[in-house]
């Protein structure tokens, strides 16, 4: 049975190609807010770290009606990072929405999400968004985005890809870039005709499987999915099938939700075609099949990309442990983190030799640091290793990741970027002319030599560089680059960093603190531009004596600090470093406090060496 009354379809698309924004237009001009309605942007971004960094995190359903039509939209995360979060939501739809900028074109991770909707056999309609730019090129990205699909072997179908002019923020559409109608009309036309009708038995026996986790303090864990055959009722018993491992157990559903919009509606029963919210079923997980009862029939599920990047969390045993955060002890954080893996594929969180520390694998810095963010927002405080790369044993090879990069510059950068990548042992793979004199660069490289560039890369360009990266497979580990990086200005004393004390040691190189901030003997306080670690006492004060009064000290010019985020933390921190992690504070430190026992293991090391 084909449900004509209906369409599911995912929205992918780069970072900042405007995805969410089009979901806005859609949503308002279907009629799902009244006229007088107040809105926010990006309505569908409603955490606050998505809308504090303006990118999409978490896959998010939507519903909207036009012409009679229910048009099941998922909105999904554009950073090759929360891949994880695209490739299992792929599995409730049956085509997607590709949204490419009409100047930047198809990126890294325009690829990434396009070849796992390919890989899932699913059609496709191009929206070549921002439209209105002055520098759109359109001719030119109709015929990179054909190229694309050519190169990642589309089928006959699925190259057949209908292309819509749009551009989001105006809420207009049309089917040429010179014929613009002032609605979004043809958008919702093309979907309708493209985007095949979902098929199922509703008379068949029950088979539904959950794609993503929600949960209320009401009704507890939600499972969101979609009924491939059958139907399903509230408060009906039924079989679940746990993936993944074999076991079946009986569950009862309390309530069936279908979603209307931003919100959901309960419903007495829903079938074959429809995505659903079920509520009452406990432990439900991601990948499980909802089954007639005493039918189990379990789906085959998507396969998620593993990890690339580790980091170990530990209970945080500085000083000033326990000072500043609400959960602090091992339990606290080992119950945290195996928690969000239920709601997480693309993570792992494995055990270490002690019980204060936890290694967690995920897809890339920033998928670590949204964790990382949104622990230490709900109170917890640990602290973090350096992210080190995984490496694999392939035919008997170890090989590390690689990612392809692509770095635009305006023009003048280009040859410095092109001399720091090579140092890193980058392949360049293709150079080319942008419009606005810039150049766009790709390099294949690894993801160890990667680690440090970007913060490096917009202070050589004065903050006007753009980089985007995408896992691109495993290689043979080649030659590494030496890690070259400015070493650091480490506290002597407990204390609180006073004017005269910082004076002094920002002569030294750059200061990460001012003055009034509590430090403690082995935090790195700053950057030292050479490479050996400088012990710096900022807390030293004037002598107060006839001649000299402590007032003194406000005449002393201190350089504004470097204020470094989360990721520049990660990013900076060398082997024998942590990143202290609190509700208010990011703190670098060293793993060993003692400043003698850090120079005797500094001597331990170079006669190791030498014996080498």
């Amino acid at each position: 049975m084909i449900r004509e009354d209906l369409r599911n379809l995912a929205i992918i698309a780069h970072v900042d190609h405007g995805k969410t924004t089009l979901v806005d237009a859609m949503l308002r001009q279907s009629g799902t807010f009244r006229d007088n309605q107040v809105v926010a942007e990006r309505v569908m971004d409603s955490g606050d770290l998505e809308r504090e960094r303006g990118i999409t995190i978490l896959a998010k359903n939507t519903a909207l009606y036009w012409k009679g039509i229910k048009y099941n939209i998922v909105d999904t995360p554009g950073h090759a990072d929360f891949g994880g979060e695209v490739e299992r939501v792929l599995r409730m739809v049956d085509g997607v929405l590709l949204v490419v900028d009409a100047f930047e074109g198809p990126m890294p991770q325009t690829r990434f999400v396009l070849q796992r909707a390919l890989e899932e056999g699913l059609r496709v309609v191009v929206v070549v968004n921002k439209i209105d730019r002055k520098d759109a090129r359109c001719e030119e990205v109709v015929d990179e985005v054909l190229e694309l699909l050519i190169d990642l072997e589309a089928s006959d179908e699925q190259l057949d890809a209908p292309f819509v002019f749009v551009s989001a923020r105006e809420g207009r559409a049309g089917y040429t870039p010179d014929e613009i109608t002032d609605t979004l009309e043809p958008l919702f036309e093309t979907i309708r005709e493209h985007i095949p009708a979902p098929e199922g038995d509703p008379d068949a026996p029950l088979r539904a499987q959950i794609a993503t986790i929600d949960s209320s303090t009401f009704v507890g864990r939600i499972g969101i999915g979609r009924i491939v055959d059958g139907k399903i009722r509230a408060g009906e018993t039924l079989t679940l099938c746990r993936y993944g491992t074999g076991i079946e157990r009986t569950v009862k559903v309390m309530e069936v939700h279908q979603f209307d919009g931003l919100a959901r509606t309960k419903v007495e029963e829903s079938s074959a075609g429809d995505i659903v919210a079920l509520s009452g079923i406990e432990d439900v997980n991601i990948g499980d099949t909802i089954c007639e009862l005493g039918m189990p029939n379990p789906l085959p599920f998507a396969k998620i990309t593993e990890p690339t990047l580790s980091v170990v969390f530990s209970v945080n045993d500085s000083p000033f442990a326990g000072t500043e955060g609400t959960y602090v002890t091992s339990r606290h954080l080992r119950e945290r983190l195996y928690r969000e893996l239920e709601s997480d594929l693309s993570l792992r969180v494995e055990d270490t030799d002690t019980t204060e520390a936890f290694r967690v694998s995920g897809r890339g810095e920033l998928h670590l640091s949204v964790l990382i963010e949104t622990m230490r927002r709900q109170g917890y405080e640990f602290q973090i290793s350096k992210p080190n790369v995984i490496l694999k044993e392939i035919d008997g090879v170890t090989q590390q990741p690689m990612e392809k990069v692509m770095i635009d510059v305006p023009q003048e950068y280009a040859g410095t970027m092109i001399e720091m990548m090579g140092a890193r042992k980058a392949e360049m793979l293709n150079m080319s002319t942008a419009p606005g004199g810039r150049t766009r660069l790709e390099f294949s490289i690894s993801s160890q030599a990667l680690m440090g560039f970007r913060s490096v890369m917009m202070t050589q360009t004065r903050g006007e560089g753009i980089i985007n990266s995408v896992f691109d497979g495993y290689a043979p580990i080649t030659e590494l680059p030496q890690e070259r990086r400015n070493s650091a200005l480490v506290a002597t004393e407990t204390g609180e960093a006073v004017s005269y004390g910082l004076f002094n040691a920002q002569e030294r190189g750059i200061l990460f603190i001012g003055p009034g901030e509590k430090v403690y003997a082995g935090m790195v306080v700053g950057e030292n531009p050479r490479n050996q670690d400088i012990d710096v006492n900022v807390c030293k004060r004037k002598h107060v004596s006839n001649m000299r009064a402590s007032g003194s000290d406000e005449a002393l010019r201190l350089v504004p600090p470097k204020q470094l985020s989360l990721e520049q933390a990660m990013e900076w921190i060398a082997d024998d470093e942590l990143v202290e992690i609190t509700p208010t504070h990011i703190r670098i430190r060293k793993k060993e406090l003692d400043a003698a026992e850090r120079l005797r293991i500094a001597v331990r090391a170079r006669n190791a060496q030498k014996t080498k």
